[in-house]
């Protein structure tokens, strides 16, 4: 196993350098990718890479395409720079990034699998967001047919990197803030196995959300009826794996 660390970052220049100094004693390589920020933000990203060149990387994307987009950027970087597996945390401070010794140690044993993490909010989390989640859940266990998957939209998660080239390869994964959805239910359509790791999540250094509540909930909606459909395809296979 050769993991690595993927922050996508768009415009969150006062967070970052703190998320970064927590991350530093790890020691993992981890690759930045500038989803097209501000030139504040990208300076403030060029002078920690420049200042720790030894375990970071930059991906500075042209123009802001998504999260999605971002992560897959640093997915391709990642393969390409050898690492096995992907750790994937948000670049605003709200994931615990003490419980990545945790992630690690369950890839370990599980290789081959995904590692999700379980939110545990605090007071900061705001209610519309928590109640939103529960909504996406459901849909995500009907996509499924399954409770596999205990969170769907928590962004700490932990890639086997082989599983997602071989989906890159095959389908065109959501580029948006309908991503980390999109791209568990089709992994896990895909066979890979999930495992749940409870973990804090608290909102956030900078108090930046990119979140657009009406149009991401509407392309959000549209990836949830379009997997609906999936899944549909799906119910043998589905059905299958549950009695195997």
């Amino acid at each position: 196993m050769n993991p690595c660390i993927i922050i996508p970052v768009y415009n969150h220049e006062a967070a970052i350098p703190h998320v970064l100094a927590k991350l530093k004693s790890f020691g993992l390589p981890t690759i930045l990718v500038n989803d097209g920020s501000s030139a504040l933000c990208s300076q403030v990203l060029a002078d920690c890479v420049e200042r720790e060149p030894e375990w970071l990387t930059l991906i500075n994307r042209s123009e802001n395409g998504g999260k999605g987009a971002a992560v897959l950027d640093g997915f391709k970087a990642a393969q390409a720079l050898g690492f096995s597996h992907a750790i994937q945390i948000d670049a605003d401070g709200q994931h615990d990034v003490n419980d990545i010794p945790a992630f690690i140690e369950a890839g370990r044993k599980h290789p081959d699998a995904l590692i999700l993490g379980q939110p545990l909010f605090d007071k900061t989390a705001p209610k519309s967001r928590v109640y939103g989640r529960t909504i996406a859940n459901l849909w995500v266990w009907i996509n499924t047919l399954s409770l596999a998957i205990a969170d769907s939209m928590c962004g700490f998660r932990l890639y086997p990197l082989a599983a997602v080239a071989k989906l890159a390869g095959s389908t065109r994964i959501a580029r948006g803030m309908d991503f980390d959805i999109d791209i568990l239910v089709r992994l896990y359509w895909q066979g890979v196995d999930v495992v749940n790791i409870p973990t804090s999540v608290q909102y956030p250094y900078d108090g930046v959300s990119h979140f657009k509540l009406w149009q991401d909930n509407v392309m959000i909606s549209k990836t949830h009826a379009k997997l609906f459909f999936g899944m549909l395809l799906r119910i043998p296979q589905l059905l299958g794996r549950h009695r195997s």
